[in-house]
């Protein structure tokens, strides 16, 4: 049976990761974060990106540690992760890293807008440490950003279209921790169910694709993903078979 898991911000909560939408949320806590991760606004605001690699020096994910939902998918055989998370705690928990698909890249790399030069963020938080507010690119003093999918910037169109391929091959789709809100990463859900996956959905709140679910599992993450994880292994469909 061929599993292909959607995951979502809610999956990492559990490893001191907050989420964006939740009642606890980023952006319910502070919704002027949300101008941190736009790409318009970082591009045309010094203030903004200042703010934004203190937030991304200061961000849980660079101590996090996989949790029990992480560790269940990566021990589900042959599994496919598309994942709109950008802290590569799949792979840390073990899902084959040419297994995983990054939708919204990883906060780990550094790109010039200018140039395409690549570092890594943590060179760029060094600079930053040592009193660069704003650090730019040596090699043409352009704009740097890590390599993550900001809101207004279209997804890497190879990458998107190899989620759209696993999710049209699968048996089963599962979407967890995730709103469905933000497209297109949401609409592989609707791609998996029209290609007569069974659609699983976990997530503590309704999402726009809960009609279309064979199921709708409110269990918290911690408990729900390792009991599907379970059935799923065994050949199973729902979380009660």
């Amino acid at each position: 049976m061929n599993v292909t898991v959607l995951t979502g911000a809610g999956i990492s909560t559990d490893s001191g990761i907050p989420d964006y939408r939740g009642p606890n949320g980023l952006w319910r806590r502070n919704p002027e974060h949300e101008k941190l991760v736009t790409y318009d606004c970082y591009m045309s605001d010094p203030a903004i990106r200042r703010r934004s690699w203190l937030h991304r020096r200061d961000n849980p994910a660079w101590r996090a540690e996989p949790n029990v939902a992480h560790r269940a998918l990566a021990a589900l055989p042959d599994t496919w992760v598309v994942t709109q998370n950008i802290d590569g705690l799949h792979q840390r928990a073990g899902s084959p890293a040419e297994r995983v698909v990054e939708l919204h890249g990883n906060m780990f790399g550094v790109v010039c807008t200018g140039c395409d030069a690549r570092s890594t963020t943590r060179e760029a938080i060094e600079r930053v440490e040592a009193g660069e507010d704003d650090p730019r690119c040596r090699a043409c003093g352009d704009v740097l950003k890590t390599t993550t999918v900001m809101f207004g910037q279209p997804l890497d169109s190879g990458v998107l279209r190899r989620a759209i391929a696993v999710a049209e091959q699968c048996d089963v789709f599962v979407a967890i921790g995730t709103s469905l809100q933000v497209q297109p990463a949401a609409s592989l859900a609707h791609v998996a169910e029209r290609s007569g996956a069974r659609l699983i959905i976990v997530n503590a709140d309704p999402t726009p694709y809960d009609h279309l679910a064979d199921e709708v599992i409110r269990t918290p993450i911690g408990e729900a993903v390792p009991a599907l994880c379970a059935v799923l292994a065994e050949g199973g469909g729902r979380s009660g078979d």
